[in-house]
């Protein structure tokens, strides 16, 4: 059994994006560990509370510089880091952490998927550690709890799979739904695009508009086919097309489905109703990140956003043969850094919902 010091040291390499901040205030806040490097090559030398005024009442952020990016320093001080890095740049930092015996939690793409060829194909370059895939463990606590417990290297899962294969997932394992002619709709708010100063993200560009963008093949498509063929044990592939809204922060996914077996009366229609909520009963009662919702509520960004949770809500539609099933998360919390936390939770022993509630 791993040990760890009491509280648990930890670090964030990256700690100046929208993800980066989202860690910093809920490890701030967490009571069984102790925050001790954020680094960032441009903030580096400045307090947390200067960077992050809005962090300024907590002591240790007036004491806590950043620094620059170095993984010899960051092995020395911490248990556990959490890299919060744009993809391709994650492995520089993992490959040296992971040899030193440290926990790492990335949130980037780089070790999401089981393939160094589909990485190529979906990110244009190289992957820079291929020998580490094999190691890395898939972050979605509802799905790899066991594993991530004993893992060195969790991959952290992006925000849109996280929206996508939380509903779908229990359905096809348990042969609900057919795993061809999926198609996924998703929303997300600015935030999504990181931290960058670029002319698609700016006020006057976003707001009072709705776009589509990433298609036909958006990068998350790579690790979300994984998932679900994993799931459906035979290759998947869907349809899913993201837009960009203009709000802060929250996704909102639509999935359209196909049964397995037609329902057109209304006996049909309960009995593959009844299958349904039995499916989402067994595999999300008693998870403390999942809320199933009942009677006519819908999944709602407003509910979400700031939580760890993801909602989700399904309706039968007899004049289609469809089933839908609608998700809402906080892209920056479930769908990033509230996951990453969860897993570290996991990783600790400590219990899954500490500092996330």
């Amino acid at each position: 059994m791993r040990t760890f010091s009491n509280p648990v040291r930890v670090a964030i390499v990256g700690a100046s994006g929208y993800s980066g901040e989202e860690l910093v205030r809920l490890l701030l806040h967490h009571p069984r560990v102790q925050l001790v490097a954020v680094t960032s090559r441009q903030n580096a030398g400045q307090t947390l509370a200067s960077v992050f005024p809005r962090f300024a009442s907590h002591p240790v952020s007036r004491t806590l510089r950043f620094s620059e990016p170095d993984a010899a320093a960051l092995a020395q001080l911490a248990d556990v880091v959490f890299l919060a890095l744009p993809h391709g740049v994650s492995a520089e930092f993992a490959i040296p952490l992971t040899a030193a015996g440290k926990v790492v939690i990335d949130l980037s793409a780089d070790f999401r998927l089981r393939s160094a060829a589909v990485y190529k194909e979906f990110y244009a370059h190289d992957h820079p550690a291929p020998d580490l895939l094999a190691t890395a463990v898939y972050g979605l606590p509802e799905v790899y709890r066991d594993r991530i417990r004993e893992a060195s290297l969790v991959a952290s899962p992006g925000c849109y799979p996280t929206s996508i294969l939380i509903p779908t997932l229990p359905l096809l394992k348990a042969g609900l739904i057919r795993p061809s002619g999926i198609i996924a709709d998703s929303m997300s708010g600015v935030s999504g695009a990181g931290r960058k100063a670029e002319v698609d993200y700016l006020f006057c560009e976003c707001n009072e508009s709705v776009r589509a963008y990433g298609i036909p093949k958006h990068r998350h498509l790579s690790e979300i086919e994984q998932e679900l063929s994993i799931a459906a044990k035979e290759p998947v592939t869907i349809q899913f097309t993201p837009h960009l809204i203009p709000v802060n922060r929250g996704i909102h996914t639509t999935l359209y489905l196909a049964p397995t077996r037609h329902f057109q009366d209304a006996a049909s229609t309960a009995s593959l109703q009844a299958e349904i909520a039995a499916c989402y009963q067994a595999a999300y009662a008693n998870e403390p990140f999942v809320r199933v919702l009942e009677g006519k509520a819908l999944p709602d960004t407003k509910n979400v956003v700031g939580t760890n949770v993801v909602e989700l809500a399904w309706r039968l539609d007899p004049r289609t043969g469809r089933l839908l099933v609608l998700s809402a998360e906080d892209n920056i919390v479930k769908g990033a850094s509230g996951q990453a936390v969860q897993s570290l939770n996991i990783v600790c022993q400590f219990p899954e919902t500490t500092g996330l509630l």
